[in-house]
């Protein structure tokens, strides 16, 4: 019988170990493809302490650096393509052909779409004529984003959570 591989962690820049686990199954199989990390406060805690840290230097960054680094992102995910759409097709039971055709490529987009973005927000205020009033927007870095990413649509929805967060200069 083949091992079935065990994720860890991956936080501060190391792979950190879970002391639980849970059984994930291939929706359309049924077969156990992984064990996932079952993280709890201790795991978040050190997510969030590292993305304070990360935060420092992150939200100093260029908007133009941050696409640069985001573009990276999204150049290596789409190398990966077909190796990234195995992993969804197992983990989200639906077809190869769909992973390839949608998700990944969304993922991609996602992050190119948001590095490009915040290389050009030059307004800082809205005129609502109609409504009399001014809306002023303070584009500044707020910190860490804690995101929950739904099952249905792992790395798609994940990067359209995630890109934005890392184009305006926080942390996740």
């Amino acid at each position: 019988m083949e091992e079935v591989k065990r994720l860890v962690n991956f936080i501060d820049g190391q792979f950190i170990e879970c002391s639980r686990h849970i059984d994930s199954y291939n929706p359309a199989t049924g077969k156990q493809i992984l064990k996932i990390p079952d993280s709890g406060s201790e795991e978040v805690d050190a997510a969030v302490q590292a993305a304070k840290k990360a935060f420092k230097l992150w939200s100093k960054t260029s908007p133009i650096e941050r696409a640069r680094f985001m573009n990276k992102i999204a150049d290596l995910v789409e190398t990966r393509l077909d190796e990234f759409a195995q992993a969804e097709s197992r983990d989200q039971g639906k077809p190869v052909w769909l992973a390839k055709a949608i998700d990944i490529p969304r993922c991609v987009h996602n992050f190119r779409f948001f590095a490009s973005g915040c290389q050009h927000v030059i307004d800082t205020s809205t005129v609502l004529t109609q409504a009399g009033a001014t809306n002023y927007t303070c584009r500044t870095p707020v910190g860490v984003v804690g995101q929950i990413s739904p099952w249905n649509l792992p790395i798609y929805l994940l990067s359209f959570k995630i890109a934005p967060a890392l184009a305006a200069g926080c942390t996740a």
